[in-house]
């Protein structure tokens, strides 16, 4: 059986939003939220981070916390030096690291079960989450696109329309093609993972700024799975606003 682990990579500097992992969301940091959110799911549940205030507020709530570099450049460089620490002070092997982003309050169980089941293909190296994407939202380049192949794995992520219908108007884009957009929660084979960090940046990373193309680049490959739950990401105070009317079921 695959033993998981739940990384949740969470710093305090931030252009658009400092301190976001300790804003407060209906009497609990958003940190707070993500965890018990991902603890309903792993039982191995541990905050990464590089800043003493999230760290004291995870050992608040009596979270699990790793203190790492603060010299990483991606989630995923976190999670890496987060694992290879649990495995220095652990015996249990951990098969499958699930990189779980630390403002997205409102990930949903099902969506982690999800990822999770990608593995029950012997060969996934590494895991993501879709859903449809309807309307004008596919011409927002803050709205991933990603189109696959028939064995379920990514071919291309695009801030752009992916595909692009030729001969058609693009008023008629969103009827006549079910895009896909990213979820942006990742899973790695332990093993994957740890290559991963060793990588450079590749071209159409550079373009796009979208690290995933780093990996199809390199030749790995990126298994897709689809959820119907939106992704609700807190990028600035006024996503935090936007939240004020939602529930938890703590």
């Amino acid at each position: 059986m695959l033993q998981f682990i739940g990384i949740i990579p969470a710093r305090y500097a931030s252009i658009r939003f400092p301190g976001k992992p300790l804003a407060m969301i209906h009497g609990k940091t958003m940190i707070q939220r993500v965890y018990e959110q991902a603890l309903k799911v792993l039982t191995h549940v541990y905050v990464a981070t590089d800043d003493s205030r999230i760290e004291n507020e995870v050992k608040k709530f009596n979270g699990k916390v790793i203190m790492t570099s603060s010299s990483h450049q991606s989630g995923t460089d976190r999670c890496a030096e987060a694992l290879s620490i649990f495995n220095s002070t652990n015996s249990e092997k951990i098969d499958v690291v699930i990189n779980i982003q630390g403002d997205e309050p409102f990930i949903q169980p099902s969506q982690i079960k999800k990822i999770m089941s990608c593995f029950d293909k012997p060969d996934t190296q590494i895991a993501t989450l879709v859903k449809h994407l309807n309307g004008p939202e596919i011409f927002n380049p803050n709205h991933v696109k990603v189109v696959i192949n028939k064995n379920k794995n990514a071919l291309f992520f695009s801030r752009s329309p992916i595909p692009y219908l030729r001969g058609k108007d693009t008023t008629l884009w969103p009827s006549s093609h079910k895009y896909l957009k990213h979820i942006g929660i990742y899973a790695y084979r332990a093993d994957i993972l740890k290559l991963l960090t060793n990588l450079e940046q590749t071209p159409l990373e550079i373009a796009e700024s979208l690290e995933q193309l780093r990996w199809l680049e390199n030749g790995y490959t990126i298994t897709v799975e689809q959820t119907e739950f939106e992704s609700l990401s807190v990028d600035t105070p006024e996503d935090l606003q936007k939240l004020e009317g939602m529930t938890f079921s703590d």
